[in-house]
């Protein structure tokens, strides 16, 4: 095997593992915003304060409190989205 054969391997290999890291992620936030109970966790809430049906307040594992939004069917960090 030649040197360009190897380094033509290595740089696909490492292509396609970014490849799917970037799959991952995209699968990861998509499923993250497809509900509250999911956003809710994928933000670190640990306490509850307020629910509605558009909204949701909470208290993050840091102390911070955060509001959640629905827009269009999906969840959001307010002040995320124009």
């Amino acid at each position: 095997m030649t040197r360009s054969q190897e380094l033509f391997g290595t740089a696909s290999i490492c292509i396609l593992l970014i490849l799917m890291f970037g799959i991952y992620w995209l699968h990861i936030l998509r499923v993250s915003h497809s509900s509250f109970d999911e956003y809710y966790s994928f933000r670190g809430c640990e306490q509850l304060l307020e629910r509605t049906q558009s909204y949701g307040v909470c208290r993050t594992s840091h102390g911070d409190i955060i509001k959640i939004v629905s827009v269009n069917g999906r969840w959001y960090l307010d002040g995320d989205l124009r």
